[in-house]
């Protein structure tokens, strides 16, 4: 949906790997590598390749609405990631950036990006069951 740099996707490779190993100390370093290296962008852009993962190839055009009962009681972590897929399907850059700057803001980046990691290999695991 947008054109991500090839190291971006090679991060997001190494994040899945570690988080499909179940290690979540590895997957924070791996961002915090990301953001030593490129800043936030740089995880942002890893954060739009595993929603990219998430959602898969064969999403159809149009517009599409969150749909999460008790949205609005989950953790913080869980509502951003909801939401981040969410403008990750609909082409919405510009609220993928919103919430990406909204969990920083809020001290919450960390544990957003692991709970977007995890559920991106919950995902992966779903398909492959």
């Amino acid at each position: 949906m947008t054109d991500i740099p090839q190291h971006a996707l090679d991060d997001a490779a190494q994040v899945l790997h570690c988080a499909l190993s179940g290690d979540s100390d590895a997957v924070v370093g791996t961002f915090d590598a990301v953001v030593d290296r490129s800043g936030v962008v740089g995880a942002y852009d890893v954060a739009w390749c595993l929603a990219a993962t998430m959602v898969g190839q064969n999403v159809p055009r149009g517009a599409w609405t969150l749909d999460f009962p008790g949205i609005d009681d989950a953790r913080y972590d869980k509502r951003w990631v909801a939401r981040f897929v969410s403008a990750y399907v609909n082409g919405d850059i510009s609220t993928g950036e919103a919430l990406f700057g909204a969990a920083i803001a809020d001290g919450q980046l960390p544990d957003c990006l692991l709970a977007l990691a995890g559920s991106t290999v919950a995902t992966l695991r779903h398909r492959a069951a």
